[in-house]
């Protein structure tokens, strides 16, 4: 996975995804949303809308103290826990 910062500040992260689509996109997003201190989190990945960007720009706000970067971290390990929590279940054939 390739990601590229667009856009940073303590409270603001922009960051291009190369590579993912809404599939990846919509469940990042989710997690984020459920992470504490985090108040908005979106994607983009219209080209015709964005100056012609291709790959998803992934664009996260936190609440004050909260750094966007640590929330980001928070919300990836949110996807791997119900990522791993799913295939045991489908293992488990639950």
């Amino acid at each position: 996975m390739e990601l590229r910062v667009i856009e940073r500040t303590d409270a603001e992260l922009s960051i291009e995804i190369a590579g993912e689509d809404h599939t990846f996109m919509n469940v990042l997003k989710g997690a984020l949303l459920e992470t504490d201190g985090v108040s908005a989190a979106t994607y983009d990945v219209n080209p015709e809308q964005s100056g012609g960007q291709t790959e998803p720009v992934l664009t996260l706000k936190t609440e004050a103290g909260v750094d966007a970067l640590d929330a980001l971290e928070a919300g990836a390990g949110r996807v791997v826990e119900k990522a791993t929590v799913f295939n045991e279940a489908y293992q488990a054939g639950a």
